[in-house]
């Protein structure tokens, strides 16, 4: 066990609602009067309205600026500049994962307060305590570890049930996954405080999924604002954040990552597969947990996985992502190199891989045979 002799952590804070605007004005006037709103362009046109009735008269919105696309140094650089930014007290980042890593890095470099009003469901970019820093190309640069979460998040549940279903969709994959990394990759360990926690809290990253994710999200597709989709964003925006940064206090990923962002990190590496043009992030790594669960010999665990998975239209096939069986002979040895398995309760073998891939198929074949 290693831990930190001394340090702070700071959990995320949030109001959630149909009316949590209402609320904007009351928690962020301890921050200063001025407010500038950075997002990307159809979430600034979906909530900066919302915003700026909100909080009129208390606080003043200097402007609204699209922070460039992607979550990169150079649009960091470009907004850090901006004479509507360096005059605000506080930054109101709106927008997905790629927007409000943007705002909170800049806030961070800044020194501004940010506030973060996410307008889909897909990551837990809203209350965590990293942002995932790109290139302006699109292509991975780093992760920028910060000291807290944003100091307030203010879920508009409205907003969300209105954006994308798609979006939703593919937090629940990437929700999940963090119970089945995070009590995997500890199995064995003495934990530091904080990392047990961390595991504790990334149970509830699944329960409320099988109790509530199939209503909520079919709630999701039909605009509907249900207590069963309130708990799913809760659970993907929120707890999925609190779990992460407990697991990274001490900036290490070994207990917050592992085979399922293994599988799909080493399917990003063969542009010609296409995964990232034509699948989100948290789809494919819901597949992949199918595959750490067989790999794991969690059979039981494994059926109810991949039940849930088809009844919300989550991948469970090669085929639903776009592969073929000779594609794998060249993707399985990449999964091996990437660092998401480096801290594992035991070696992950290319014939493990092989037979889980081989099992997975042969369940499906079953169940095909079976629906027949």
């Amino acid at each position: 066990m290693t831990s930190m002799p001394d340090y702070s952590i700071r959990l995320p804070s949030w109001t959630i609602g149909i009316h949590a605007l209402d609320k904007v004005s009351e928690v962020c006037r301890e921050s200063g009067t001025r407010a500038v709103i950075i997002g990307g362009r159809r979430a600034m046109a979906a909530i900066a309205a919302k915003i700026e009735e909100a909080v009129r008269p208390v606080l003043e919105i200097t402007d609204r600026i699209w922070y460039g696309g992607e979550a990169a140094e150079e649009n960091i650089a470009m907004l850090s500049a901006a004479p509507s930014v360096r005059s605000a007290d506080m930054i109101f980042a709106v927008g997905g994962g790629k927007a409000l890593d943007t705002c909170k890095t800049l806030g961070f470099r800044l020194g501004l307060p940010v506030y973060a009003f996410p307008t889909i469901a897909s990551t837990c970019a809203a209350c965590t305590a990293v942002a995932i820093l790109y290139h302006p190309d699109g292509s991975f640069a780093g992760p920028c570890f910060l000291p807290g979460p944003p100091k307030h998040t203010f879920i508009d549940t409205a907003v969300i049930a209105s954006a994308p279903p798609r979006y939703l969709w593919a937090g629940l994959g990437d929700t999940y996954a963090k119970y089945f990394e995070a009590s995997m990759s500890s199995r064995g360990d003495t934990l530091a405080y904080y990392h047990a926690l961390g595991v504790s809290v990334s149970r509830s990253c699944l329960d409320p999924l099988l109790a509530y994710g199939e209503k909520g999200y079919r709630d999701h597709l039909n605009g509907k604002v249900t207590e069963e989709l309130t708990q799913v964003i809760l659970t993907i925006i929120v707890t999925t954040a609190a779990a992460s940064i407990l697991l990274t206090a001490d900036r290490i990923i070994d207990y917050n990552t592992g085979l399922a962002h293994a599988i799909f990190y080493a399917l990003t590496a063969f542009p010609e597969l296409k995964i990232e043009q034509d699948h989100l992030h948290g789809e494919v790594v819901g597949f992949g947990v199918l595959l750490l669960l067989l790999t794991d010999g969690q059979d039981d665990m494994f059926r109810t996985m991949h039940a849930f998975n088809r009844s919300v239209q989550l991948p469970t096939s090669i085929q639903e992502i776009g592969l073929e069986e000779k594609d794998l002979e060249r993707i399985l040895p990449q999964v091996l190199r990437m660092h998401d398995i480096d801290h594992n309760p035991y070696p992950i073998t290319l014939p493990m891989l092989s037979e889980a891939f081989r099992k997975l198929g042969d369940y499906n074949l079953k169940l095909k045979e079976n629906n027949q």
